[in-house]
């Protein structure tokens, strides 16, 4: 009954980790990251002629 038992728990142990993992795997791929707002090509433009 105790090999069961142990069995039973580790089952539920691993099921629960497996879940948790899903669940952040997820929450850090919808996790935006943080981008600077400044262009990689700046065209100046002429001010007055």
């Amino acid at each position: 009954m105790h090999r069961l038992l142990a069995g039973a728990l580790t089952a539920a142990a691993a099921a629960a980790l497996a879940v948790a993992a899903a669940f952040g795997i997820v929450a850090l791929l919808n996790a935006t990251p943080d981008q600077p707002n400044t262009p990689l090509i700046s065209y100046e433009t002429p001010q007055d002629r």
